[in-house]
């Protein structure tokens, strides 16, 4: 029997809100992680990439780090794990200073055995090198084989990867795939394989709602139930808590009701978001957070998603500006790569973490069709009549197999 923590996307140096408490939040919850696979005594602790959130962390973010891997190393339990795309850089890799410290293995083609489980790794491969890959995977001797790789795999979200294509091409017979760099938490069986995320460790963003956690997986031949199972739980983690507030205001109802809505909830020491709908009166944002801070909340956004009319010719929106957005997208007749960088910078969907990253992968998909950036060629496009049965897919993700670096495509 092997049982692992699989873990992921602890973005680790990440100062969201601008805020040096949350940038230790992050470094605080990765400590939490350890604690419990030392806690526990697993036989090993997993990471599918992104440990940093930042390619060129501080230095306190990565002696915290080494700090924690330090513990767990004192505790003889091996860190294995993979290269994300926040963290990569154009030589080496930071996991490769903390494999040459001892404190790390990062995976690769060749098999890691750890009890009777052999793991690989995968590290982020952009679309464009994804052609090339072969998973020329190394032959074990293991009772099971673990694929841990960082990407958006189908039947997940956002996906770009075509998980039974990976698992149909690897030499190796997988038996679960442990994936990070989605940070909803999930799991699917997909070709008679496990294929999971973790799910981020902190809340990297507003979408991030639910509670954050990470994976127990423990493969045991001799579990009962019959041979090769693999059995994949969710561990929850004590992280800082995020209030949600949403306020509808009726006609005549305005900022003491919003004030009165937050008053309601558990503030200390939070992180306070609040949205605002309805057709009540104008709120002022600024007032409402220090309303939320003065009453102990450690940071307060508030987003009004009304449109206000005013006594001008044209229509302010104080926080939600979608419409005359659109509208001036219209007037600039921007090429379809522009409108692509535009929806990704400005979309809900996309985790603020990962803006920047997307931005990028969707820029590179178009390298090949220089028609995308001429705006001329997007008007003939958008007159012209669809070809029937076109369903061609223009995302190209940037691959390579687990030891290569980022250096030969950025």
């Amino acid at each position: 029997m092997t049982r692992v923590i699989h873990t992921g996307d602890t973005h680790v140096g990440y100062a969201q809100y601008h805020s040096p408490v949350r940038r230790q939040d992050f470094l605080d919850v990765f400590a939490a992680v350890i604690d419990d696979a030392v806690d526990g005594n697993v036989d090993a602790v997993v990471h599918a990439g992104d440990l940093f959130h930042d390619r060129r962390p501080e230095l306190p973010d990565l002696m915290g780090t080494i700090s924690v891997l330090r513990r767990l190393d004192d505790a003889g339990i091996p860190f294995l794990a993979v290269v994300g795309n926040h963290e990569s850089t154009r030589g080496g890799q930071w996991l490769d200073l903390f494999e040459r410290l001892g404190l790390a293995t990062r995976l690769g083609d060749e098999p890691t055995v750890v009890g009777d489980t052999a793991f690989y790794g995968l590290d982020h491969v952009p679309v464009s090198r994804r052609d090339d890959l072969d998973y020329a995977f190394a032959d074990h001797d293991a009772e099971y084989a673990a694929l841990v790789a960082h990407g958006l795999f189908e039947p997940f979200g956002y996906a770009d990867w075509d998980t039974e294509e990976v698992l149909a091409e690897s030499a190796v017979a997988f038996d679960a795939m442990l994936l990070g760099d989605n940070h909803t938490p999930d799991v699917a069986e997909v070709a008679d394989t496990w294929v999971t995320y973790p799910g981020s460790t902190e809340r990297a963003s507003a979408s991030e709602k639910e509670g954050r956690g990470y994976n127990l997986v423990t493969f045991d031949a001799d579990a009962a139930g019959g041979d090769d199972r693999v059995e994949i739980r969710r561990r929850a983690l004590d992280t800082r808590p995020f209030v949600f507030v949403e306020v509808d205001l009726r006609e005549g109802e305005g900022e003491a009701r919003v004030r009165e809505q937050v008053r309601q909830h558990d503030l200390d020491d939070a992180v306070v978001l609040v949205d605002v709908t309805g057709e009540g009166d104008p709120v002022t944002p600024a007032a409402v957070e220090e309303f939320a801070t003065d009453a102990g909340a450690l940071i307060a956004r508030v987003t009004d998603r009304r449109e206000i009319e005013t006594d001008t010719d044209v229509d302010v929106s104080f926080a939600d500006p979608e419409d005359a957005v659109r509208e001036r997208l219209d007037e600039m007749s921007l090429s379809s790569t522009a409108l692509d960088v535009e929806e990704a910078v400005r979309s809900d969907t996309v985790p603020d973490s990962n803006v920047r990253e997307t931005v990028k992968r969707r820029v590179e998909e178009r390298l090949d069709d220089l028609d995308g950036f001429d705006p001329t060629a997007r008007d003939a496009e958008s007159e012209a009549p669809a070809a029937d049965g076109d369903d061609s897919d223009a995302s190209d993700e940037v691959g390579t197999d687990g030891q290569v670096s980022m250096e030969d495509y950025l």
